[in-house]
């Protein structure tokens, strides 16, 4: 197990605790541990030591043992005990949004609540309402909370199993049995939100490739075996699907499973009028198989250039592979540098320094910091008071790694009014803005339309963060006009956010197409706040791809000069 993975279970152990009523000091050491462990710049492996983990500041004997045991183990006796003592359906209640640890151990000791269905039911019989620290209010954002995890119940974050996706088809595609074999489906397309992990495959041995399939390592159950489709269900909870053809057949099933269904539906329409029929075994006219080697031949066969899997979505692009309009899509690459970086001058866990060298060993040429500012005293914002200091450091650490650029930023917040919450003389210090909205959600469209309007119509603005406000299977974009936002940007020498957090992914990849359109230019930033964050930038390269974006409508693709250029030529012609 990694940091990041290790951490995470020691969280849920504080839940789990804490939904057990556990002692307070006993929760608040294994959530310490986690933030502990999560910052700290320890390399976890098999010569790692208790010693070496007590070394950190907030992880005692007791956890440092612990956590000695996952690395080793991948398991604690603890943590099963504690899951298996605790009703399922607490831990279900948690995913509701503003329903914490202790709210569920009270409703479940006082009414016997241990499931979401039976809260709801709860909520709508008003048992809520007159309950210590609930009230009215309390009970409706629970019923809108249980009404979210409804709505995304069975769906899962592209980033949370892509790792795993590309472990098990390395697993598949590495047997003895398969010829060829490819991740298809909605991860394929690199859609954000997914609802399993399809495979295709072509074999000449379907019931043995089947037989490997079912008995992977990462396999909790079969859903169902058979010689041309199986399923199981991961240890992660995830459903991965295969689909066996021959090897004649893979170009049709690979291009028939990846979708999406729109695409296909769209080209068969096309195949149709040229008397062609199209399915996942082949291409057929009068009856005999045009023969296809890969997908780029089976495009051919309509005249159509190579679609990139992003882009099938019947979102034009047939039309476009027909006139041969198809984008030159962004690569990773291309990206010279990261902006939107927060460290520990606000809420991040890295230094400046720690983050230069860091991208640096990236093979990056700048980073634009971009900590929080005064207004978000829960981020522990940069006061007006620390702006010299802020800054100073910034300059200190930009000297200390020759050839690599810092540009100094701040993400101001964006007031209910629509001013940022500096004075111009503090903004006009820094080489860029970064505006961004972290409060006051609730606005009507109208309200939240104009307030970003008036941001962006700041002649110190730079940069939109997350435009929709989105929190992906969490929270529904705020009600805001986004096509009025990016006629705005375009207006106003603006450029927009493609927050590349993947639990954002905002701006929308549909959307960023008709941002293309109005010349508005965009920034793939991570929004990171831990070094490992800073990796996040590729989620938004596949968003880019899916939003048809080129290297040339990505400001951060600019090498250092350029971008030092464009940023001094954008604050003197506003």
């Amino acid at each position: 197990m990694d940091k990041k993975e290790i951490s995470k279970i020691l969280n849920e152990i504080a839940t789990l605790l804490e939904l057990n009523d556990e002692n307070p000091f006993k929760i608040r050491a294994y959530q310490n541990a986690a933030r502990a462990l999560e910052a700290s710049n320890i390399s976890l492996g098999a010569e790692t030591k208790i010693k070496d983990l007590e070394k950190i500041k907030g992880i005692g004997k007791k956890i440092a043992s612990n956590i000695k045991t996952l690395i080793e183990t991948d398991d604690l006796d603890i943590y099963q005990k504690l899951k298996q003592s605790t009703p399922e359906g607490l831990i279900d209640m948690l995913k509701i949004p503003s329903l914490g640890p202790k709210k569920i151990k009270y409703l479940y000791d006082n009414l016997d609540i241990e499931s979401i269905s039976e809260l709801e039911l709860a909520c709508t019989e008003n048992k809520l309402v007159n309950l210590p620290n609930f009230g009215q209010k309390t009970q409706e954002n629970i019923l809108k909370g249980i009404n979210i995890v409804k709505k995304f119940t069975g769906k899962y974050l592209y980033s949370d199993f892509l790792d795993e996706a590309e472990e098990i088809f390395k697993s598949i595609k590495g047997c003895k049995y398969t010829v060829r074999a490819s991740i298809a489906g909605s991860m394929r397309r690199k859609k954000e939100v997914i609802k399993d992990i399809d495979i295709v495959a072509s074999t000449n041995a379907p019931r043995q490739l089947m037989d490997f399939f079912t008995k992977l390592k990462q396999a909790k159950k079969i859903i169902v075996k058979g010689d041309t489709k199986s399923s199981i269900m991961l240890q992660s909870g995830i459903n991965v699907d295969i689909r066996t053809v021959n090897d004649e057949q893979f170009p049709y099933a690979l291009h028939h499973f990846t979708g999406s269904k729109e695409h296909n539906t769209a080209l068969r329409s096309l195949a149709k009028k040229n008397g062609i029929k199209i399915n996942e075994y082949g291409l057929f006219k009068d009856g005999k198989i045009i023969g296809c080697n890969n997908e780029e031949e089976l495009f051919n066969v309509f005249s159509m250039d190579y679609i990139p899997p992003e882009l099938r979505e019947n979102f034009g692009e047939i039309e476009a592979a027909r006139n041969g309009r198809l984008p030159k899509l962004i690569e990773m690459e291309d990206i010279k540098g990261i902006f939107h970086i927060h460290t520990d001058y606000s809420d991040g866990n890295m230094s400046i320094s720690q983050v230069c060298k860091k991208l640096i060993d990236m093979g990056m040429q700048y980073a634009g910091i971009s900590d929080h500012s005064k207004t978000a005293a829960y981020a522990n914002g940069v006061k007006d008071s620390e702006i010299d200091d802020y800054l100073k450091e910034m300059e200190e650490a930009e000297s200390k790694f020759s050839g690599f650029k810092i540009f100094k930023g701040i993400e101001s917040d964006i007031l209910a009014d629509g001013s940022l919450d500096y004075k111009n003389d503090i903004l006009a210090r820094f080489d860029f803005i970064i505006a961004a909205i972290h409060s006051s959600f609730n606005l009507s469209e109208e309200e939240m339309t104009n307030r970003m309007i008036k941001a962006i119509e700041n002649k110190y603005t730079t940069i939109v963060a997350h435009p929709s406000g989105r929190i992906l299977l969490a929270r529904d974009p705020y009600k805001v006009n986004i096509t009025r936002i990016i006629n705005a940007a375009a207006d106003n020498n603006v450029d927009l956010e493609l927050n590349a957090n993947p639990h954002r992914l905002d701006l929308d990849w549909r959307m960023l197409k008709y941002a293309k359109e109005k010349n508005v230019k965009i920034f793939i930033n991570p929004d990171a706040h831990h070094l490992e964050n800073l990796i996040d930038y590729r989620y938004g390269v596949y968003t880019a791809r899916k939003g048809w974006l080129e290297k040339e409508d990505v400001i951060n693709t600019m090498d250092s000069k350029q971008i030092a250029d464009y940023l001094k030529k954008k604050k003197k012609e506003k």
